[in-house]
């Protein structure tokens, strides 16, 4: 594969909906081959299909319709109806695939179609919890954090019984800064029969998928599992393994499947230590909140961390937890931010409808979108913008930062510039964005050793060129001239 993939996140349940004919639902085998032909075109790489596993209508019902859903449900969805709801993908009874969307072989046949493209499968793997309802919990208690009455009755929010008659009594699963997720129900990393299950889950998994998205995959982590359920492990009677599950699992997997991809979604600056386990992407949700505030220097303070770690770093602007990039941006900076995740080492990510400019983000519990047309300017820009990042010098080139200098003596505004360069073989690419609200000017040296007296600077978005001297390109520099939120990606 590439240095620098890109993948492309889809909710399958909503998603799935535009195949369906005649009143029938479709399937994951009713996905037409030029759908994923044009994906494969626009440059992607590996396709998530988040939300293919089974989840639990009772779990649903009981827990989906809090107040502060339905606020979200009806933001997003004007018309909406209780029969959208159809629960979080994250709250699922097991590693059964959704009757809804089809089953093992569907799923095996789906995943052949895009490998014979050259594409591969990420699935959802859910490390910390399953649905509160799930079956497991009859079947293999072991798995799950348990606790005592007396938890239950000093905090029913985070602690529950699985059923009236029950005598046990279980965690919902959570994140130590939010309140436990109602309708979830805590793995226990401290117990050795719950990490050999998980473990064998992803086992299993290998031979579905050629990869996985973990969600919120630093929970797991020894430390924050136990600063999370500290008095709870030690009044139960667990105790710190003293191997992480990651550095374990990930071991055991690799050994089965060599090239299995494993994606963290972590936060909390917890990413280098996430890859140091052996994940081979990590979020980078930090450069994301540095393009929403939108201060260039501590961007490319940002792009000065070393290779190994920005290799590894999954660069997105939006998924389906973050706000649609035209909604929170608008479309100008958008697009900046589009040109920039796009030309950084590392993974380059997609969600379905960023291409389109679509302004909604729709909460997972929910099985049905809005009519959102999209923006009208955003599909010819990323049908051009994908067309150049989807050459070699960007795949598999050699990336560096640029430092930039004044114009004239006193314009600062090189600040709002961020330059770097590709190099791949004979072929070189020169990308500079402006990442203010403000016109901008910097100059930029280039190493013009092997050129002409006169170079053809071509820039690929904009469709433009310029006749520029190599001597001037070497020792005064390249001038640099951008609108606000523009860019240019030069060719020569």
């Amino acid at each position: 594969m590439v240095k620098n993939p890109a993948i492309y996140e889809i909710n399958t349940r909503v998603w799935i909906r535009q195949f369906d004919k005649d009143k029938k639902r479709a399937k994951l085998t009713d996905i037409p081959g030029d759908y994923w032909d044009d994906l494969k075109s626009k440059g992607m790489h590996y396709v998530w299909l988040m939300g293919i596993w089974k989840t639990n209508e009772e779990a649903v019902q009981k827990y989906c319709f809090e107040d502060f859903l339905i606020r979200e449900y009806t933001h997003a969805l004007k018309d909406f109806r209780k029969s959208d709801v159809i629960g979080s993908p994250y709250a699922i009874e097991d590693y059964i695939v959704n009757p809804e969307l089809g089953n093992f072989k569907s799923l095996l046949t789906l995943k052949r179609e895009l490998n014979k493209r050259g594409m591969k499968l990420i699935l959802d793997f859910i490390p910390n919890h399953f649905s509160a309802e799930s079956p497991l919990i009859n079947s293999n208690p072991e798995v799950f954090l348990d606790a005592n009455e007396e938890y239950y009755e000093d905090d029913p929010h985070t602690f529950y019984k699985p059923s009236d008659n029950s005598t046990r009594i279980f965690a919902h699963g959570r994140d130590p800064f939010f309140p436990a997720w109602q309708d979830t129900i805590q793995v226990n990393y401290f117990n050795k029969k719950a990490r050999e299950f998980m473990i064998m889950v992803l086992v299993k998994l290998t031979k579905l998928c050629d990869g996985v998205r973990c969600d919120m995959a630093m929970l797991s982590l020894n430390n924050i599992f136990k600063n999370t359920w500290g008095g709870t492990l030690s009044n139960m009677g667990y105790t710190k393994p003293e191997e992480e599950f990651w550095k374990q699992a990930i071991t055991i997997v690799k050994d089965v499947k060599k090239d299995f991809l494993f994606i963290a979604e972590a936060y909390w600056d917890l990413e280098y230590q996430m890859q140091q386990q052996g994940f081979d992407y990590t979020y980078d949700k930090k450069l994301t909140d540095r393009i929403e505030q939108g201060y260039p220097p501590e961007i490319r303070d940002h792009l000065l961390a070393e290779y190994s770690y920005q290799h590894k770093s999954v660069r997105f602007i939006e998924n389906h937890d973050e706000e649609r990039s035209v909604t929170k941006y608008g479309k100008y900076k958008a697009k900046a931010a589009a040109v920039l995740i796009s030309t950084l080492q590392g993974m380059r990510f997609y969600n379905d409808g960023q291409f389109e400019g679509k302004r909604v983000k729709l909460p997972v519990q929910l099985g049905r979108e809005p009519e959102d047309k999209g923006t009208r300017c955003m599909p010819a820009f990323y049908e051009k913008l994908l067309s150049i990042t989807n050459q070699e010098i960007f795949l598999n080139g050699d990336w560096t930062l640029l430092k930039l200098k004044e114009a004239w003596d006193g314009n600062q505004s090189f600040r709002n510039i961020i330059a770097y360069q590709w190099e791949h073989k004979d072929d070189r690419k020169l990308v500079a964005i402006n990442f203010s609200m403000q016109k901008a000017q910097c100059r930029v040296l280039l190493d013009m050793r092997g050129y002409p007296e006169q170079v053809i600077m071509r820039d690929l978005l904009n469709d433009k060129s310029y006749v520029q001297n190599s001597q001037e390109l070497a020792y005064q520099g390249l001038y640099i001239d951008l609108q606000p939120f523009s860019s240019h990606i030069f060719e020569y």
